[in-house]
C-alpha cells in the first residue's frame, strides 16, 4: 500500500471515531466515568428515606437516571462515552451477576431448586409458544420477527434475542425490534412487580411470601437486571430467590438454542434445502460462574470481613450496568418496533403476569 493509501485509510479510520488516539482503556473511560457519576448519584439517592421508603433502591434509581439522561444530553456525548457504556452494559453486568454469588450459599439455591426449575420451563414453554400463535396466526407477523419477541420475553431479554438471530439467519431489523420490545415492556416490570408486591400484601389475592415472589419475579421478567432492579424493589429475600430463579431460566437458553437449531435444520430439510447443521450455539457461561461463586461461598473460605466490601463492589457495579441499560433506552424504539410487535410483547407480558402468578401458585402449592 502507497503511503497516501496509507493515510487515506489512517484518516477514514480516525474519523469513524471521535477518539483515534487512544486505544483500550482510554476509549471506555469516559462511558465509564458517565455510567460511574450516575451510579454515585443513585446511591446517594437511595439513602434519602423519603425514596427508599417508596421501594426506589440504587439499581432502580440509576436505570431510571440513565434514561432521563440518555433520552436528553446523552445523544451528543454517545461517540465519546459509547465503547464504555456498552462495556458496562454487557461485562460489568455479567461480573456484576456472578459476584452476586457471594450473597447466597447453596442452601439458598437449593430452597429454589426443583420449584424453580419446573416454574422456568413451564414459564419458557408456554411463553414462547404463545409467541409463536399469537405473532403467525393473529398478528400475521413472519416467523422469525414473532420468535425472536418469544426467545426474549420467554428466557433472557435481549441476550436471548441476539443469541437465537443466528440459529434462525434473520434480519437485523427484526433483531431490533424484538430488542425494543424487551426493553420497553421489561423496564415497565421494574417499576410494576414492587408495586404488584406491595398492592397484594395489602389485599391477599394470592399467598406469596417474599421468596416465592421473588420466583416469580425471576421466571417472568426479561432481562436480567430487570430482574435484580425488581426483586431489590421487594426484599432482600425476594431479591435473592428472583436471581436464582433467574439464573436457572438463563441456564435454559443452551438447550433452547440446540433445539430450535434442530428444528430448523429439519424444516429445511424437508422443504428441500440444504441441511446446515448445527449452529453456533451461546452457552451462558456467566450463569454457571455464579452458580460455582454461590457454592464457593457456601464452604465459608473467605474471611469473613472481606464480604462486604465485595458486595458493595458487586451494588457498584450492578449500578453501572443499569445506568448504562438507562442510557441506551431511547424513546424512539416505541416507534421503531410498530405497532403489531409492540401488541404481541404486550399480550406476552401479561401473559407473563397473569399467567406467571397462577404457574407459580400452581407449582409451589404442588411442590409445598
Amino acid at each position: 500500500m502507497s503511503t497516501l493509501a496509507l493515510k487515506n485509510e489512517n484518516k477514514k479510520t480516525a474519523d469513524k471515531h471521535p477518539l483515534p488516539h487512544l486505544s483500550g482503556f482510554g476509549r471506555v473511560l469516559p462511558g465509564l466515568a458517565l455510567t460511574g457519576v450516575i451510579t454515585a448519584l443513585a446511591l446517594w439517592l437511595s439513602d434519602i428515606p423519603a425514596l427508599s421508603h417508596l421501594g426506589l433502591s440504587a439499581l432502580t434509581l440509576a436505570i431510571v437516571i440513565g434514561m432521563v439522561v440518555g433520552n436528553t444530553v446523552y445523544p451528543a456525548a454517545k461517540p465519546w462515552c459509547e465503547d464504555g457504556v456498552t462495556l458496562a452494559k454487557q461485562r460489568l453486568l455479567r461480573l456484576g451477576i456472578i459476584l452476586y454469588g457471594l450473597r447466597l450459599t447453596f442452601a439458598q439455591i437449593a430452597d429454589v431448586g426443583a420449584t424453580g426449575i419446573v416454574i422456568d420451563a413451564l414459564m419458557l414453554c408456554s411463553t414462547f409458544a404463545l409467541a409463536c400463535w399469537l405473532g403467525q396466526r393473529v398478528f400475521k407477523l413472519d416467523r422469525d420477527t414473532a420468535m425472536l419477541i418469544g426467545a426474549g420475553s420467554s428466557i433472557c431479554g435481549a441476550a436471548a434475542v441476539m443469541a437465537t438471530e443466528p440459529v434462525l439467519n434473520a434480519k437485523a431489523e427484526k433483531v431490533t425490534v424484538a430488542v425494543a420490545t424487551v426493553v420497553i415492556f421489561g423496564t415497565a416490570a421494574i417499576f410494576l412487580y414492587p408495586w404488584l408486591w406491595h398492592l397484594n400484601a395489602q389485599y391477599h389475592w394470592l399467598s406469596f411470601t417474599a421468596a416465592q415472589f421473588g420466583i416469580y419475579t425471576g421466571s417472568t421478567v426479561h432481562e436480567v437486571a430487570q430482574v435484580v432492579a425488581a426483586g431489590q424493589g421487594v426484599s432482600p429475600d425476594a431479591e435473592n430467590a428472583a436471581v436464582i430463579a433467574k439464573m436457572i431460566r438463563v441456564m435454559m437458553l443452551a438447550p433452547f438454542l440446540l433445539l430450535l437449531s434442530g428444528w430448523k435444520s429439519r424444516k429445511e430439510v424437508q422443504q428441500g434445502g440444504q441441511n446446515a447443521g448445527m449452529r453456533n450455539i451461546t452457552i451462558p457461561w456467566f450463569a454457571l460462574l455464579f452458580i460455582l461463586v454461590a457454592a464457593f461461598n457456601s464452604l465459608n473460605i473467605l474471611p469473613h470481613n472481606w464480604i462486604p466490601a465485595l458486595i458493595t463492589l458487586d451494588t457498584v457495579l450492578l449500578a453501572m450496568a443499569m445506568a448504562a441499560l438507562g442510557l441506551t433506552t431511547h424513546m424512539s424504539a416505541l416507534r421503531q418496533a410498530g405497532l403489531k410487535p409492540m401488541l404481541l410483547a404486550a399480550l406476552l407480558f401479561i401473559w407473563l403476569i397473569v399467567g406467571g402468578a397462577g404457574i407459580n401458585q400452581l407449582v409451589q402449592h404442588l411442590f409445598g
